[in-house]
């Protein structure tokens, strides 16, 4: 079975940068479009950075500009690279699929906090 583990979160003044990291247990890189998720406290999870099999990348209108999507298929790992933070960015994020009907299971997710 499929495991995700993110990585890299933790807490920076608005401004600030921080890399996440998503590391998967199989070659799921190669075969699947991934993304990047953040999910608000008292919010629903939703998707800010995707990116294909074949490298295209997506942004939400939110993150352009700051946020940059990457995968290391051999590595078998994702990377967010998170620019100029705002606080609004404060939220815990995920790795996974978006265009399988049945996502894969959830890895624990990384704490990303911005502070004003």
């Amino acid at each position: 079975q499929v495991q995700l583990v993110e990585s890299g979160g933790g807490l920076v003044q608005a401004g600030g940068s921080l890399r996440l990291s998503c590391a998967a247990s199989g070659s799921i890189f190669t075969f699947n479009n991934m993304g990047w998720y953040h999910q608000a406290p008292g919010k629903q999870r939703e998707l800010v950075a995707a990116i294909t099999t074949i490298g295209t990348t997506n942004y939400a209108d939110s993150v352009k500009g700051r946020f940059t999507i990457s995968r290391d298929k051999d590595k078998k790992t994702m990377y967010l690279q998170m620019n100029n933070l705002k606080p609004e960015d404060t939220a815990v994020y995920y790795c996974n699929a978006p265009s399988l009907l049945r996502p894969y299971p959830w890895g624990p997710g990384t704490q990303v906090t911005v502070s004003s």
